[in-house]
């Protein structure tokens, strides 16, 4: 006897969601041999319900109201690709507490609310879905939670945000400047009609927030995540780091420290030898260490219609395989048992260790090196390498280049503090950080 099939609730029917159907309907023998049982889209809501009558025809219901849905006593599973996290919290909330598992790729919703979601969840006893939510079809999420499970992580590294790194790519290869290659960006479709999120480093944050949290088994803390975005990034930076063997990314980064865990995206320099380093365009990298495999790297489409729907309908699969089973026996949402979760904090950005890259403006005259390098050495500071730029003709002023060993925040903060106000200076300190990924 056929088991009967699991129906699928989908909330916002876009670019995501189109694909989410395409990939359930092309690839149904596929998935029914694998879950033992069919999974069918069985309603859908979307405001536009022309357009979602358009990709779903006759094949499953329509409603404009997505309530509808999480209400709805057929609907096995729900799967909310409406995004942002005001509607879509209420939802989600609505969907678990009438016991219904839940499927997003809502990665701001989970690194907001994700503490309050999975609580919910799991006094409900039902399931919740993210692999969508962090690097598009990379099955990172699934990675981190079972695939390395033998192993304490060290660190994770990650270019998770496709649109960023395309600009980045644009502003290297083709030399164009950052507002030039937003431009490209948008019209290529790669980037919103406003880029906010993902340009100033946001989107990043929200799934590194995810990653630290599956990752070390502690609660999701976006707030406490350091995020810096690309909007500052010069040619000149881009030009120069190549110059002495780095390439810049927009980097997220957890790392386990002693007294606590680092949370921070911000641009990166990166040894060009590194292979992260070498990922370019729309495309997504994560690097993870953990103490007994050493470091790992998953790599693919981090964004875009069907490898967003892989993840998604994998996530599907795994809940229809998981229905029957004890909800005491199945893989803990964060990999780690909520109950155990460390409350080890977060570390203030003064305390993170990392090099720096600083590139200074300088009256060209004897003495001036002289005065920076005393500063950096009465705070500790040590450097690995330091340039200087030819002058241009006629002009007074040359770029200083300096590249610190490891060192911490505060102690940059305060040299560079110093350093400012020495006469000589012209304008700001451009200080990028450095890792070496090893």
């Amino acid at each position: 006897m056929a088991m009967k099939p699991i129906n699928v609730g989908l909330l916002g029917i876009g670019t995501v969601g189109s694909g989410t159907f395409k990939v359930l309907q092309r690839n149904s023998e596929e998935i029914s041999r694998r879950a033992g049982r069919a999974i069918r889209m069985d309603i859908v809501a979307d405001k536009d319900t022309a357009r979602a009558a358009s990709i779903v025809g006759d094949t499953a219901r329509l409603t404009a109201d997505a309530l509808e849905v999480v209400n709805d006593p057929q609907v096995d599973i729900v799967v909310e690709l409406i995004g942002g996290y005001t509607i879509a919290k209420e939802l989600t909330l609505k969907a678990i507490a009438n016991g219904k598992h839940v499927v997003t790729a809502n990665k701001a919703l989970l690194a907001l609310h994700g503490n309050e979601i999975f609580a919910a969840a799991r006094d409900k006893g039902v399931m919740i879905g993210f692999e969508a939510a962090v690097g598009g079809g990379i099955p990172i999420v699934k990675s981190l939670r079972e695939g390395l499970t033998a192993n304490r992580i060290e660190w994770i590294a990650g270019i998770v945000n496709g649109t960023s790194n395309f600009i980045l790519s644009e502003m290297r290869e083709r030399g164009a400047a950052f507002d030039d290659a937003l431009q490209e960006a948008q019209r290529k479709g790669y980037a919103e009609t406003d880029p906010t999120f993902d340009i100033e480093g946001v989107d990043a944050a929200h799934k590194i927030t995810i990653m630290a949290a599956i990752g070390f088994g502690i609660p999701m803390q976006f707030s406490k995540a350091h995020v810096e975005g690309i909007t500052k990034l010069t040619q000149e930076d881009i030009r120069y780091a190549e110059e002495l063997g780095y390439r810049i990314k927009l980097l997220g980064i957890a790392k386990r420290k002693a007294a606590g865990f680092e949370l921070r995206v911000h641009p990166t320099l990166i040894p060009t030898r590194q292979l992260i380093a070498n990922v370019e365009g729309v495309m997504n990298a994560i690097l993870v260490k953990g103490d007994a495999v050493g470091q790992t790297m998953y790599y693919g489409a981090g964004a875009g219609a069907e490898p967003t729907a892989s993840a998604v309908v994998a996530d599907l699969l795994d809940v229809a395989r998981m229905l029957a089973s004890n909800p005491d026996h199945r893989v803990p949402y964060l990999s780690f048992q909520l109950d155990r979760l460390s409350d080890v904090p977060i570390l203030p950005m003064g305390e993170v260790e990392t090099s720096y890259y600083l590139r200074l403006r300088v009256v060209d005259k004897t003495g001036v090196l002289a005065d920076i390098t005393r500063i950096l050495a009465d705070q500790g500071v040590s450097i690995e390498a330091l340039v200087q730029k030819e002058p241009q003709a006629g002009e007074e002023h040359v770029n200083i280049i300096i590249l610190t060993h490891l060192t911490r925040e505060k102690k940059i903060d305060a040299a560079i503090r110093r350093i400012e106000g020495l006469p000589v200076m012209l304008g700001k300190i451009t200080r990028i950080r450095m890792e070496a990924l090893q």
